[in-house]
């Protein structure tokens, strides 16, 4: 299952890594108006239309369109690819796993600007990317959303790769879009506007979730700004990101410390704006970084 908008660039290339071991593909676009759906198609994926409103929505949507027969479900982003290691890891063991696995972790890595990046401590990450059709279901958050399932889980070691070919400019794009959706989750940390889940209660095991705990219960709790620096410094020198060339210089400072400042920032102006006019978190949320939380 892949969710797309506006991704010609990558999309068949996503559909080749996954054509010898998918029985069905479903894409899942959100208004693209270059050639993705077309590309979609001629690769014979299946093409199913559903406005945006976040990540875990348009997920939870996709599932619930799938037959009832469905098996496994492998989560892939558009500028994902399945190595070849893990196709063949997938057509191998996933068949003879306990009918009580409900889902498989595998690691994920990624290239910025096209070098891999391999230090700071972030790739490869383990992500739960399979599991089984009814037992799984993406946590209700607007940044950072996993998949939650409540059973046993197993692992592959094979990779994921995220090789995404856009400019710089797309990249701060979309990450100052990113930066507005996590705000919306520390907020409601705070004020409870919406449900809350996380894979910090259910696989607090998992490095999965104790990354979450930490960034819930620890980070969230430092000084806005400060902390942007320390988790800079914490990738960059102590887990030696600096090892990362240039093209990973560029990554970590604008990754690790440019994006977790720019959240800060925004969180900033809405509290601000919430003293200043007296409106509540969603209120705010909405008139300052024009995202409607609330129906």
């Amino acid at each position: 299952m892949i969710l797309t908008r506006d991704e010609a660039r990558h999309i068949g290339r996503a559909l080749a890594s996954v054509s010898r071991i998918a029985r069905r593909i479903v894409v899942v676009d959100s208004g693209s108006t270059d050639d993705t759906i077309r590309i979609a198609r001629a690769a014979g994926a299946r093409v199913l239309r559903h406005p945006w409103t976040n990540y875990a929505t348009q997920l939870n949507w996709a599932l619930d369109q799938l037959p009832p027969e469905t098996g496994w479900v492998l989560r892939l982003d558009a500028d994902e690819i399945v190595t070849p290691p893990l196709a063949h890891e997938i057509a191998r063991q996933l068949p003879l796993q306990s009918p009580d696995t409900d889902g498989i972790y595998v690691s994920r890595r990624m290239t910025f600007m096209g070098r891999p990046i391999r230090w700071g401590g972030v790739f490869p990450v383990r992500v739960l990317r399979l599991f089984r059709h009814g037992r799984g279901r993406c946590e209700a958050r607007w940044m950072d959303e996993h998949v939650l399932v409540s059973g046993p889980t197993g692992d592959f070691g094979g990779e994921i790769l995220d090789d995404n070919r856009n400019t710089l400019g797309w990249w701060t794009d979309k990450h100052n879009a990113y930066a507005a959706r996590e705000v919306v989750d520390l907020l409601n940390l705070e004020h409870r506007f919406l449900a809350h889940e996380t894979i910090a209660g259910l696989q607090r095991g998992r490095p999965s979730g104790v990354k979450r705990w930490i960034k819930e219960h620890l980070y969230a709790r430092l000084p806005g700004g400060w902390r942007a620096g320390a988790y800079f410094l914490y990738r960059y020198v102590v887990r030696l990101g600096f090892l990362d060339g240039r093209e990973g210089a560029a990554f970590h400072v604008l990754q690790g410390f440019w994006y977790r400042y720019l959240v800060d920032a925004k969180l900033y102006q809405v509290r601000r704006h919430m003293r200043e006019t007296g409106a509540d978190a969603p209120t705010a949320i909405a008139e300052v970084l024009g995202i409607r939380v609330l129906d």
